[in-house]
């Protein structure tokens, strides 16, 4: 048993990393400023004697400096969540990102606690040479376009991580994380899954920005809470980046239409010009399909892809929230 600090705990993965880490016999501390996340995510552990919450901005929260070194790990997923959310505030996506990991490792150092530090998929920018290697150059947009903003400031956490390792010795294992989805995630910040599904179940008009022809691979959340956990605990795992998903590609339009067929909705499929559905402009990532082999070799990650089940899980939450571990 251990005791664990996840910031960003009350969000969507940071609630299934509570109900993983609670379920394995873990003292459990969060840290989560309630803008994204909600309390209604870990509703069925609140008054668990193993849990603590802070509702506070990670970067300002009284409790990241004890509870850092009362913590054998620290999970670090607190973020600026969604393409749409980063679009109507780049100031405070970026400011979000950089502030609250500096703040986490800041507070890590003196004991050189563990560190996971969340990136993301974004990172890797305008790259067209799929898949994604955690080795490969990055490529980054042009900062005119805003939409890589995100991209940049999630690299600069990735440099922030590697400079603390480096220079303060806090063990540190980053992982870019693709396209992950689950029950609990909302698409009100851009998250296109759970969108689409909402879109379907009321029978509005499902709404595919671009030409729909754009490839993702969708990963469970579970899946991924639980190859955070297995770096965490392999020491060839330290100072290493990792990609973390599935690497079975969808077209946009096919996953519209899987949803579709899945609760037998009667929705339209109505392509949606980027211009039109945030600005002028905006720019996107054609394929976006990770290399695993990295993770492979260094954990028991085997990339199981059963979409349907995934989407089904998705249905029956907006149908029915659940108020517990998804099983």
């Amino acid at each position: 048993m251990s005791t664990v600090l996840v910031t960003g705990g009350a969000g969507f993965i940071g609630s299934h990393m509570v109900d993983a880490l609670l379920a394995r016999g873990d003292t459990v501390f969060v840290i989560d400023d309630a803008s994204t996340g909600s309390r209604t995510n870990l509703a069925h552990h609140m008054g668990h004697r193993r849990l603590h919450l802070d509702v506070a901005p990670v970067q300002s929260s009284t409790r990241l400096r004890a509870w850092s070194e009362a913590a054998d790990a620290i999970i670090h997923l607190a973020a600026a969540v969604g393409v749409r959310r980063v679009m109507e505030g780049h100031i405070q996506a970026i400011q979000t990102n950089l502030h609250t990991t500096e703040a986490v490792l800041e507070a890590a150092a003196p004991r050189r606690t563990p560190v996971f530090v969340a990136s993301s998929s974004e990172v890797y920018g305008a790259a067209d040479t799929v898949p994604f290697r955690e080795e490969q150059a990055l490529q980054v947009g042009s900062p005119t376009v805003g939409r890589w903003s995100y991209a940049c400031s999630k690299a600069l956490c990735e440099f922030l991580a590697q400079a603390y390792a480096l220079e303060r010795g806090v063990p540190v294992v980053i992982g870019r994380l693709f396209n992950t989805t689950g029950p609990r995630q909302t698409g009100a910040y851009g998250m296109v899954l759970p969108t689409f599904v909402a879109q379907a179940l009321r029978g509005d008009p499902i709404t595919v920005y671009g030409d729909g022809q754009q490839t993702r691979c969708f990963a469970d959340v579970r899946q991924v809470v639980d190859a955070v956990l297995q770096l965490m605990a392999s020491p060839d795992a330290q100072g290493e980046i990792f990609n973390i998903g599935s690497h079975v590609e969808i077209t946009i339009q096919g996953l519209a239409e899987r949803i579709r067929a899945l609760t037998q909705s009667t929705s339209p499929l109505v392509q949606v010009p980027y211009e039109v559905a945030y600005r002028p402009g905006f720019e996107d990532m054609r394929r976006r399909v990770p290399d695993l082999a990295k993770l492979c070799r260094t954990i028991a990650y085997n990339p199981q892809h059963d979409l349907d089940a995934i989407i089904q899980a998705v249905i029956n939450d907006q149908r029915h929230p659940a108020r517990g571990p998804v099983t």
